[in-house]
């Protein structure tokens, strides 16, 4: 009798708990429209069955919950006539994300990598390595990752025994790109570092061979080839939207603080602002092109009696000349007020990036003259959070066994050129490149997805 009891009084539970629901619902407006004709109670009486049925499966629910993306669908909200609203998130179950080891909790870790798992849809941190422990502490406390997945860097190798991590990120100075993805490597893990990929070829070419060796992906981050505004850039160009591009003016500079941070020594940086900032104008203009460059000529200049300019150079101007005849002048510089823009000149049209670099707040301006009157057309932007989508894109890879698009072989080639422009201004005459096949695209790898752009 008890059990009978109990079992109407559930089931009489779960029949309001569902015309609640429901009222939160369709119903809702239902009821809005309707109040006063007495259709809530015929509301109630239809929610009874329903709930019976609930009540029935929620043993197999709770025993058998959904994995991987949920794949929700609710009916519109807006008339035909009116914008549509985009697809909902959809992200992976935490339990099918690829984790993720963070190494470095400096301001890009913590200001922008950390922050954007928050927005990723396959990925999720569950393991730090720092040389603070203090600091790490209280990170692992904000982002729930356990004390135990909390490394130094001398024990970063035992990150070989934690079967949560499977790929690793790398966020230290250029100078030990090399060794910490050597080591991760060795650990087991794919290797997702940032840009500029190390301090020179030879350690380039050493790290893809040493993740080639342990079978595991290495990717280099260069977020704007995964951002939307850069992507559509690249259609543009690549569909020759406005005919054949002529010409490309890219900009990246900013002022350092003067401070002796770690962007000031040679042995550390590599160089000054051109591996740092102007890495952006070199790779982007790569990006847009799908072309390799066959020729650079480049100047150096850094402004005496600069302390912040005693081991690295300040400014670089540099011109890259490709095989469709498309001449590209890019600009970077450690010391003039801050501007990160490009702009390709094709036969009818103009695409502007201004800003193109930063991690939000990009602006795109397409300058053309149908008709013989011109226009300004200024796309949206979708404010998509820049490494969340290249995250995402390295878990796809690894849960797809996918070449990145951004592979060890795209920071490589950067490399190659910028040691080119080096030795270009120190001789003070063009340099010939020729280490390209020919294709487009020759570098990369798998495209992101369209869910990802």
């Amino acid at each position: 009798m008890f059990q009978e009891n109990s079992t109407a009084a559930t089931l009489d539970r779960v029949a309001v708990e569902t015309t609640e629901a429901a009222s939160c619902d369709t119903s809702r407006r239902q009821f809005i429209n309707h109040a006063g004709r007495g259709l809530l109670a015929a509301g109630l009486a239809s929610a009874l069955p329903l709930a019976a049925a609930e009540a029935a499966d929620l043993e197999g629910a709770a025993t058998s919950p959904p994995s991987g993306p949920l794949d929700i669908t609710l009916p519109p909200l807006e008339a035909p006539t009116d914008p549509k609203a985009g697809p909902f998130p959809n992200p992976d179950a935490p339990d099918q994300r690829v984790g993720y080891a963070i190494v470095g909790l400096g301001h890009l870790t913590l200001a922008e990598i950390l922050p954007a798992f928050g927005q990723a849809k396959h990925a999720k941190p569950v393991a730090l390595v720092s040389g603070d422990a203090d600091k790490m502490a209280k990170v692992a406390k904000q982002y729930g990752i356990k004390p135990s997945s909390c490394y130094s860097y001398q024990t970063y190798d035992k990150l070989k025994d934690n079967p949560e991590v499977e790929v690793i990120y790398i966020v230290l100075p250029n100078a030990q790109h090399h060794e910490f993805t050597l080591r991760g490597a060795k650990a087991g893990k794919h290797i997702l570092c940032e840009k500029p990929m190390a301090n020179s070829v030879k350690e380039c070419e050493e790290m893809i061979a040493a993740c080639q060796k342990a079978g595991k992906k290495l990717m280099i981050a260069y977020r704007i080839q995964y951002e939307p505004l850069n992507r559509q850039a690249q259609k543009l160009v690549r569909d020759k939207t406005y005919g054949k591009t002529k010409l490309i003016q890219m900009m990246n500079c900013q002022n350092q603080a003067h401070d002796q941070q770690w962007r000031h020594k040679k042995a550390l940086a590599g160089g000054g602002s051109l591996p740092d900032v102007g890495l952006y104008c070199l790779n982007t203009t790569r990006f847009l092109l799908g072309e390799e460059p066959t020729e650079v000529s480049a100047q150096i200049y850094s402004t005496p009696g600069d302390d912040r300019f005693k081991e690295i150079e300040e400014n670089v101007s540099f011109t890259l000349r490709f095989p469709s005849g498309v001449i590209a002048q890019c600009m970077t510089g450690y010391g003039s007020f801050n501007n990160k823009s490009y702009a390709v000149h094709a036969e009818t049209g103009t695409i502007k990036m201004d800003p193109a670099f930063p991690y939000k707040g990009l602006k795109q301006e397409l300058v053309h003259a149908p008709n013989g009157k011109q226009m300004i057309e200024q796309p949206s932007n979708p404010d998509k959070q820049q490494f969340a989508l290249e995250m995402d894109h390295m878990a796809e890879c690894v849960r797809g066994n996918k070449t990145p698009y951004t592979p060890g072989e795209e920071g490589l080639q950067d490399q190659r050129i910028m040691e080119a422009i080096y030795q270009s201004a120190k001789e003070n005459k063009p340099v010939k490149l020729t280490n390209s096949s020919g294709k487009l695209d020759a570098f990369r790898g798998t495209p992101p997805t369209e869910e990802q752009a």
